[in-house]
C-alpha cells in the first residue's frame, strides 16, 4: 500500500485547486448564496501563529459544506495592512513601509495557501492599495458631507515614544502598550465621526441579529444607554454643578459631590478655591491615565476635596462637600456626579476612604457595612417628598418634582463618544480634504480619488506631534476645488480601524472601478451569512462596520441596514502551559513546524479537535499526534474497503446517526464531537469487522471539510468519479436515525417532576407503570388519587393529581 506522505499530498491538492479554481465565486445570481466571513488579518512580519488557523479552518469547514450542499460560496481573504506595527518597523530597520506590507503579505499568504484553506484569492484586497482606499476615501467624504465628520480639539493619549496618538485600551498603567513608553495628555484637533447619532440603531437592531449573547452584551455594554435626569446643584460660589443621574429618587442619600479633575469649574472658581494647587497636582496624575484604567480598573478610590465651595443638596437643601476624583470622567454625563454611597458601590468605596455620611434612601441592607446596590426593588426611606413609595414610583414623582423647581430635566444618556479618527502618522489613508482660508474644510472632487499617499524621505513622527505630510510643502499646497483659491490638504491619516470597516462590501466586487460594489453583488451576497472573529473585536470593529453600514443604508449605497446576520467568536489557543503564546514566555507554536512535520490536515484536525471552539484552550503537542493518528488510520483503511453500494445491515443505523451528527455539528461550532463521531465510526468498522465502499465514501464526504487534502486524495485512490470537493453533502435518511430508548418528560398537573427511560414505541400502559414507580414521581403521587393521563407518545406523560 502506498505511503501516506502528507507534504507531496497537500502540495500536489493545493496545486489542482488552483489551476481548476475550485472555490471561485461566481456571479451566477441563479444559484443560493452563502456568504461566510472570518476577520481579515493585520499581516505582521512573525507571520501566522497557531491561533490564526483555528478561526479560519472553522468557517472553511462550513464553507466546504456549503459547496457540496449546493451554494455559491463567498468565502474571501485580504489584509489589513495599514497601521503602527508596520510603520514602527519600518522606521526602525530603514525599509519603506509599502515594502514591508508587501513581503509580510506575501508570507502569510504563502502560510495560509498552506493550510489549504478554501479562499477564493481571486478576490483578495488590501487596504493600502490606491484602489481600495480610494472607496475609504469616497465614503468618509460622503461622511463628511452628511455632517458626520468633523474637527474638534481634545485631549488625546501622546505616546513619547512612538509619537502618535493612542486609544484608551492602547494605555495600561500610564504607559504606551506597544513600547512601554509614559503616556502623557496633548490637546490635538482630531477629526470625529459622529457614531453617537446611530447609538439607539446600534442597539435596537441587535434583537433581530443571531449575535451569541455574550457579544450583544459586549455591544450594548460598550454604548452604555440609560435613561435619567440631569439635575441642576447650587454651590457656595453662585453656580450650578449640573449632574445626571439615572437614580434621581436617591437623592436625598447623595451625601457629597465628584467632579472630573479637569471639570472647568476649577479653573473658573480658582480664586474661591484654597487648595488650588493641591488640586492641579491630582489632576496631573489623573493625566496619566486612561479612561479606562480611571472608570474599569480603578480599585482604589482617591482624591481631593476643593475647598471653599461647597454644593447644596436640591432636595434637603444641606450643604454637601464637592470632590475631584479620576473615576468620573469629563466625556460621560456631565462630568460631575452627585455621590450615594448608600446605593453605589463605587460611592460607598470613596465615602468610607474620605469618612463621608452614608445615608440609606431605599430599605434594606447595612450600609454602614458595605454598599447596599440592590435599589432596583424597595421602599423609598430618609427622603420626605417621597418616604414610601416604591422606586418605580418615587423616580416619578421626585422627577416631576424636580422639573417643577427648574432643576431637572429628563434625559437619554450613552457611554458611547464619538470615534476619534484622525492620527498623526505617515501609514494610514490620507484625508481627502483640503483648508481654504474662504470655504474652510472642502472634499477633494471624486475624479482625483484616491489621494495617494506621496513618497516621503523621512516618514518618522515629529515631536510636534504633526503628521510627517505636514513637512511636505509640494504636496500639501493645493488649490480649492470650490473657490479656486489656496488651500492646504489635511495632513492627518486616517486609524487602521477605516479600512477594515466596510472590506466585506469589496469582496463582493472587488474589481469594480466606479463605484466600491455595484448594487446588484450587494443584493446578491449581502448580508454576511456568518461572520466569525476574536472576542476583542466584538466592541469597536464591530460597532465601527455597523455604523458605516448603516450610514451606507441611509444614503442609498447599500441593500441591508445591518452587515452581518450571523456572529460568532472563537476562544484563544494558549501555550502548554495554559498562558497567553508569547516569545517572552518561550511557548510559541509555529504553525509551519506542525505542517511540515505532520500535516495540515492533522493541524486541521486538531485545532478543530482541541477543545470547544468559543472556549481557549492550552496546546498539546501528543493531541497532535494523536491526531496524526486518527488520519493514519483512515489511510491504511482504504486496502480493505468491500464492495457495497449501500450502507450494510450492521451499519445502516451507525452511519445515518453518524452523518446526521457530523452534520449538525458542524453548523454549531461543535467540532470537536463531530470528529469523535467520526473517530467511533472507525471503531465501528473494526467492530463489525468491515467497511464497504459506501460507507468508506460516506466517511470521506463528512472528513473532508476537515481534512481536505487527504480526503481527495483517498477518493481518487478509491476511483471515486470526480474530485470529493465536487460531491454532494451526504444526507441521512430520518427514519433509520429514531433511538429505540428515550428520556421521556413525566409532569405532575403540568409540571416535570423527573424523567423515565422508555421505549420510543412504549404504551401508555408502559408509562404509567415506569412513571409510578419512580422515586421522585412517587413523591407527587403517593397518597393522591390520579383523575387524568395524558400520553404523547415518544414525547409526554402528564399525570393529573388531587
Amino acid at each position: 500500500m502506498r505511503e501516506y506522505k502528507h507534504q507531496e499530498i497537500e502540495k500536489k491538492w493545493q496545486d489542482i485547486w488552483d489551476e481548476k479554481q475550485s472555490f471561485k465565486a461566481y456571479n451566477d445570481y441563479t444559484k443560493p448564496k452563502y456568504y461566510p466571513l472570518v476577520e481579515f488579518p493585520y499581516p505582521s512580519g512573525q507571520g501566522l501563529h497557531v491561533g490564526h488557523p483555528r478561526p479560519y479552518t472553522a468557517l472553511d469547514i462550513v464553507a466546504r459544506k456549503r459547496r457540496m450542499e449546493g451554494y455559491n460560496v463567498l468565502y474571501t481573504m485580504g489584509w489589513d495592512a495599514f497601521g503602527l506595527p508596520t510603520e514602527n518597523y519600518a522606521i526602525k530597520n530603514k525599509i519603506h513601509p509599502a515594502i514591508v506590507t508587501e513581503e509580510n503579505v506575501r508570507r502569510f499568504k504563502e502560510q495560509l495557501k498552506s493550510l489549504g484553506l478554501s479562499f477564493d484569492w481571486s478576490r483578495e484586497i488590501n487596504t493600502t492599495d490606491p484602489n481600495y482606499y480610494k472607496w475609504t476615501q469616497w465614503i468618509f467624504i460622503k461622511l463628511f458631507e452628511n455632517g458626520l465628520a468633523y474637527k474638534k480639539e481634545m485631549d488625546i493619549n501622546w505616546c513619547t515614544s512612538c509619537k502618535v496618538g493612542l486609544a484608551n485600551e492602547e494605555v495600561v498603567g500610564g504607559v504606551c502598550e506597544r513600547c512601554g513608553s509614559p503616556v502623557v495628555k496633548r490637546a490635538k484637533s482630531q477629526w470625529m465621526l459622529k457614531i453617537t447619532e446611530y447609538a439607539d440603531r446600534l442597539i435596537d437592531d441587535l434583537d433581530d441579529l443571531d449575535y451569541i449573547e455574550r457579544v450583544k452584551a459586549q455591544q450594548k455594554n460598550w454604548i452604555g444607554k440609560s435613561t435619567g435626569m440631569e439635575v441642576d446643584f447650587t454651590t457656595t460660589a453662585g453656580d450650578a454643578l449640573k449632574v445626571y443621574t439615572t437614580r434621581p429618587d436617591t437623592i436625598y442619600g447623595a451625601t457629597y459631590m465628584v467632579v472630573s479633575p479637569d471639570h472647568p469649574m476649577i479653573d473658573e472658581r480658582m480664586s474661591l478655591i484654597e487648595n488650588y494647587d493641591a488640586l492641579m497636582a491630582y489632576r496631573d496624575e489623573a493625566k496619566l491615565k486612561s479612561d479606562f484604567e480611571r472608570t474599569e480598573l480603578n480599585k482604589d478610590k482617591t482624591g481631593v476635596e476643593i475647598k471653599g465651595i461647597k454644593a447644596i443638596n436640591p432636595a434637603s437643601e444641606k450643604e454637601i462637600p464637592i470632590f475631584i476624583s479620576d473615576y468620573v470622567l469629563m466625556t460621560y454625563g456631565t462630568g460631575a456626579i452627585m455621590a450615594v454611597p448608600g446605593h453605589d458601590t463605587r460611592d460607598w468605596e470613596f465615602a468610607k476612604a474620605y469618612n463621608l455620611p452614608i445615608i440609606e434612601v431605599v430599605a434594606g441592607g447595612n450600609v454602614e457595612e458595605e454598599a447596599y446596590t440592590d435599589t432596583d426593588d424597595g421602599i423609598i426611606v430618609n427622603s420626605p417628598v417621597i418616604d414610601g413609595l416604591a422606586v418605580a414610583e418615587a423616580k416619578e414623582v421626585i422627577a416631576k418634582f424636580l422639573e417643577d423647581k427648574g432643576i431637572g430635566t429628563k434625559k437619554v444618556n450613552f457611554k458611547l463618544r464619538d470615534w476619534v479618527f484622525s492620527r498623526q502618522r505617515y501609514w494610514g489613508e490620507p484625508i481627502p480634504l483640503v483648508s481654504c482660508p474662504e470655504c474652510g474644510w472642502v472634499a477633494i472632487p471624486n475624479s482625483e480619488l484616491p489621494l495617494t499617499l506621496p513618497e516621503v524621505e523621512s516618514y518618522e513622527p515629529t515631536d510636534n506631534g504633526e503628521s510627517p505630510l505636514a513637512a511636505m510643502t509640494d504636496w500639501i499646497e493645493t488649490t480649492c476645488p470650490k473657490c479656486g483659491g489656496h488651500a492646504h490638504r489635511e495632513t492627518d491619516t486616517m486609524p487602521q480601524w477605516a479600512g477594515s470597516s466596510w472590506y466585506f462590501l469589496r469582496y463582493c466586487d472587488p474589481d469594480n472601478d466606479q463605484e466600491f460594489a455595484s448594487m446588484e453583488s450587494l443584493n446578491y451576497w449581502m448580508p454576511v451569512d456568518w461572520y466569525n472573529g476574536g472576542m476583542e473585536h466584538t466592541t469597536l470593529h464591530l460597532l465601527y462596520s455597523r455604523f458605516w453600514h448603516k450610514f451606507l443604508f441611509d444614503i442609498g449605497k447599500v441593500n441591508t441596514k445591518e452587515p452581518y446576520l450571523k456572529r460568532t467568536s472563537h476562544g484563544m489557543i494558549m501555550g502548554e502551559n495554559n498562558e497567553k503564546m508569547s516569545k517572552s514566555r518561550g511557548n510559541v507554536v509555529n504553525p509551519d513546524e506542525i505542517i511540515k512535520e505532520s500535516g495540515a490536515d492533522t493541524l486541521r484536525l486538531y485545532e478543530m479537535f482541541i477543545g470547544d471552539f468559543e472556549k481557549s484552550v492550552p496546546w498539546s503537542d501528543n493531541s497532535v499526534k494523536g491526531c496524526r493518528r486518527f488520519l493514519d488510520r483512515v489511510w491504511n483503511m482504504s486496502q480493505d474497503v468491500i464492495e457495497g453500494e449501500s450502507f450494510s445491515n450492521e451499519l445502516e443505523i451507525t452511519m445515518n446517526k453518524t452523518i446526521k451528527k457530523v452534520s449538525e455539528d458542524y453548523e454549531t461550532l461543535k467540532f470537536n464531537t463531530a470528529i469523535a463521531a467520526m473517530m467511533s465510526l472507525i471503531n465501528d468498522f473494526k467492530r463489525v469487522g468491515h467497511v464497504n465502499k459506501a460507507e468508506y465514501k460516506a466517511l470521506l464526504l463528512l472528513l473532508n471539510p476537515v481534512a481536505p487534502h487527504v480526503s481527495e486524495e483517498l477518493w481518487e485512490m478509491m476511483g471515486f468519479e470526480g474530485m470529493i470537493t465536487e460531491q454532494k453533502w451526504p444526507v441521512f435518511n430520518p427514519d433509520k436515525v429514531m433511538e429505540d430508548v428515550i428520556e421521556m418528560a413525566v409532569q405532575i398537573n403540568g409540571k416535570v417532576r423527573g424523567l423515565i427511560s422508555i421505549p420510543l414505541d412504549a404504551t401508555a400502559e408502559l408509562a404509567r407503570e415506569l412513571a409510578l414507580a419512580d422515586e421522585k414521581i412517587k413523591l407527587f403521587t403517593d397518597g393522591k388519587t390520579i383523575v387524568k393521563e395524558i400520553f404523547v407518545p415518544g414525547k409526554i406523560f402528564n399525570i393529573v393529581v388531587k
